[in-house]
C-alpha cells in the first residue's frame, strides 16, 4: 500500500459527489483501483473515491473538454461510465 499526497492538488469531478480537489491518492497494489482522496467543493466532505468514478475538470489552456453529461452508476458499482466530452469554448 502507498499514499501519495498530490501537490498541487488536482480538481477534479467525483461521480454522485461532485466538483472538488484530489489532494491525495492511495494504491493498494495490482487488484485494486486507485482510490482519490478529495474534497467536495460544495460540502466540504472528504470523499476517498476509486478510480472508475473520478474525472478530471476541464481545462481549456490544456485542450480537455468537459463532459456533456457526467453518468451515474448504480452505488456500489465501480463500472467506468460512458461519457462524451464537448469542444471548450473560448474565454472573452
Amino acid at each position: 500500500m502507498s499514499f501519495q499526497q498530490l501537490d498541487p492538488p488536482l480538481p477534479v469531478h467525483v461521480i454522485d459527489k461532485g466538483a472538488g480537489y484530489a489532494f491525495a491518492v492511495i494504491d493498494y497494489g495490482q487488484e485494486h483501483n486507485l482510490i482519490w482522496v478529495t474534497a467536495i467543493n460544495d460540502t466540504g466532505e472528504i470523499w476517498c473515491a476509486p478510480n472508475p468514478r473520478v474525472r478530471l475538470q476541464a481545462n481549456w489552456t490544456m485542450g480537455r473538454a468537459r463532459p456533456s453529461a457526467v453518468a451515474t452508476a448504480a452505488p456500489g458499482d465501480c463500472a467506468a461510465p460512458v461519457l462524451r466530452a464537448e469542444p471548450l469554448d473560448k474565454p472573452n
